[in-house]
């Protein structure tokens, strides 16, 4: 990859004299690849390379912002940023003040997933779909890799110059049956901050998933009704992070009287045994870094602790906005993006309970696992189960069709009545906001029972 640092300490040069109250700028050199199949098919297969940046300026209170994939003319990047944000100010500016960072994170020497040879990334693929496709009443499969290695450096008027790199890989396999009318399907998704063996040695996880999708063709519906649900980690981490998390993003509160209101700091939310946290310093997660796309340290942050909320997640302007402490967590896709407020790794904490004391006392309920769908709006939800089975007289019972589980996720939260010792973080998959998708994240959960759980069945 062609190397930026030069051209970073030109425009660092040029933004020390410019005439604005903040301003900013991310260069950005990246590769990926991808293979994709649609069936027995290989759809697309290939690389990208890329090379940009962004200047994003502020003047009393106005944002301008300009990106880039020529980096011969910095001057006028700059300039144009600061003449939009000239024409959009008004008011005072506000950003929560942080100290100027110099740092060097420097990652990639030893992987860097890109330049492994796509035929040997294709082989594993092939052999895969062969897998999937050794199970009769398969009806179509779909499989989905990419991977990346970027780097960034960021700096701002403040002093800031931080480099950092990243890798990431990811992998989506889905498989889908039909018989008659019938059709059912069942996924697996993964993903690593570069490491691929994350990915290998899936042969028998596939034909399981395979399997699995034929076997619901016959499974009995389950009856529509209120029961107590135990979620598996995967499920209850996507609860976690699509139903709570986003409404914790702080510009999505702010700019909301109602959510003000509902996620007023202090508020009791659920049991004294549920806490949720995004914390980006986790190490070898997805949605870790040392510095965020403003060059704030990255953080732990709890949203709710023993059962109260006590934090939500911010960007440096609605933190000055709502006078609370910046978190870390103004992220960006690429260098065509501002950033805005995402979440990075969001879980639920461990408790004490085994699976077994979960669904001992249940006398007819049902266990959800995994997922393959959902809508939120704002404090509704409703998320459709990769997997289901009843459970009765607190053992495992049989298999039934997926389900759907809908209802209010403060009210949810508030049922939540029991938590897993067995916390395990999901790698697969990205969060959309914005325009903004996949950005890489990772959520997860111990396994959880909600009591008064509303599901769609038959």
């Amino acid at each position: 990859m062609p190397d930026i640092t030069e051209s970073a300490r030109r425009l660092a040069e040029l933004i020390t004299n410019c005439q604005a109250d903040y301003i900013e700028a991310r260069l950005e050199e990246s590769q990926a690849s991808y293979i994709t199949y649609r069936g027995r098919e290989l759809e697309s297969i290939g690389k990208t390379r890329a090379v940009g940046g962004n200047v994003r300026a502020l003047i009393k209170g106005g944002w301008g912002f300009t990106s880039f994939n020529d980096l011969s003319d910095l001057a006028s990047r700059v300039e144009s940023a600061v003449k939009q944000a000239q024409l959009a100010r008004g008011k005072k500016s506000e950003l929560a003040p942080v100290e100027a960072v110099i740092d060097s994170v420097l990652t990639l020497q030893d992987r860097n997933p890109v330049i492994m040879p796509l035929a040997q990334k294709k082989r594993l693929l092939d052999e895969y779909n062969d897998v999937i496709w050794e199970t009769p009443k398969i009806q179509t499969s779909i499989i989905a890799y990419g991977d990346s290695c970027k780097k960034t450096i960021f700096l701002s008027s403040l002093g800031s110059f931080i480099e950092q790199e990243r890798a990431d890989v990811t992998l989506r396999l889905a498989a889908i049956a039909t018989e008659d009318t019938e059709v059912q399907q069942a996924g697996l998704s993964l993903g690593s901050r570069g490491d691929f063996s994350a990915i290998e040695n899936l042969h028998q996880p596939a034909a399981e998933m395979a399997r699995h999708a034929v076997a619901m063709l016959s499974a009995p519906r389950v009856a529509g009704g209120e029961y107590t649900v135990v979620l598996d980690p995967v499920l209850a981490g996507v609860f976690t992070h699509e139903a709570f998390g986003h409404l914790s993003e702080a510009d999505f509160v702010y700019e909301n009287d109602r959510l003000r209101e509902i996620m007023a700091l202090g508020r009791e939310f659920g049991a004294a045994e549920l806490s949720i946290v995004d914390d980006a310093t986790l190490p070898e997660r997805r949605g870790s870094f040392k510095y965020d796309d403003e060059g704030v340290p990255a953080a732990k942050t709890y949203l709710i602790r023993e059962g109260k909320l006590t934090g939500r997640l911010h960007s440096r302007e609605t933190a000055a906005k709502m006078a609370e402490a910046p978190t870390g967590n103004a992220r960006a896709l690429s260098y065509r993006y501002p950033p805005i407020v995402r979440m990075t790794n969001t879980y639920i904490e461990p408790r004490t309970a085994s699976f077994s004391d979960l669904i001992s006392d249940i006398k007819e309920g049902i266990y959800a696992k995994n997922w393959y769908g959902g809508t939120t709006s704002m404090e509704m939800f409703t998320f459709s189960a990769g997997e289901a089975y009843m459970i009765r007289n607190g053992k495992l019972a049989e298999p039934v069709r997926p389900v759907t589980l809908t209802g209010n996720v403060f009210h949810t939260l508030k049922n939540i009545d029991a938590i897993g010792n067995d916390l395990d973080m999901n790698q697969g998959g990205g969060c959309g906001k914005g325009g903004q998708m996949p950005l890489p994240v990772s959520n997860g959960s111990p396994h959880i029972r909600i009591r008064r759980c509303l599901v769609g069945g038959r």
